[in-house]
């Protein structure tokens, strides 16, 4: 049996290019599906999609509540009784400056910059400032950068010679996205910035 080599080589490159183009398409639906799948269990209703709208709903509406002054009131006093809890708090804590981090009016992943690592060999990170002030940790000069890995949530905390960072003039969002991808995606955006 005989094979056509140029008719092969032009089906297989047929059919990377559509792996490359259906992979990210079904992965994105299939993991939304999953957490849309996830939240109608937990409220247990038989209507697709109706559990992740009451949860929108009743974040907005917890977010309206929040900003009265006499539920405000309340969730100081609520709050202040959870941080005297020993691990509840250190939790609680940490989840809350986490979450602000990415939204609210206190972000702290606002300010991209790139970091010199190592001067010899001209090795450099991207990283985000989120202290410009360390006197208390008796650093005056130095800023806390967090330098997030790559296809991971996790990344390094690091205390940096201000002369060793450089702000960058590009969109925090396009900086992350370029991180947590290896530096696969948003170069173009980069290039463009």
């Amino acid at each position: 049996m005989k094979f056509n080599k140029p008719l092969l080589n032009n089906l297989l490159a047929y059919f990377l290019r559509g792996l490359l183009l259906v992979v990210p398409f079904a992965l994105t639906g299939y993991i939304i599906s999953l957490a849309l799948n996830w939240i109608d269990r937990i409220i247990k209703l038989n209507i697709p999609g109706l559990g992740i709208a009451i949860l929108l709903v009743t974040i907005t509406f917890f977010g309206y509540l929040g900003s009265n002054l006499l539920v405000k009131s309340l969730l100081d006093l609520v709050e202040s009784l959870v941080n005297r809890i020993p691990l509840i708090s250190t939790l609680y804590t940490w989840l809350k400056e986490f979450t602000a981090a990415f939204v609210g009016n206190k972000k702290k992943f606002d300010q991209p910059v790139l970091v010199v690592v190592n001067q010899q060999e001209e090795i450099r990170r991207l990283g985000f400032v989120t202290q410009h002030a360390l006197d208390g940790l008796h650093l005056p000069g130095s800023v806390a950068v967090y330098l997030p890995h790559s296809y991971n949530f996790s990344g390094n905390l690091y205390l940096i010679p201000r002369q060793a960072v450089t702000p960058l003039a590009i969109s925090s969002t396009e900086v992350l996205k370029f991180i947590l991808s290896g530096g696969v995606t948003g170069l173009q955006d980069l290039e463009e910035a």
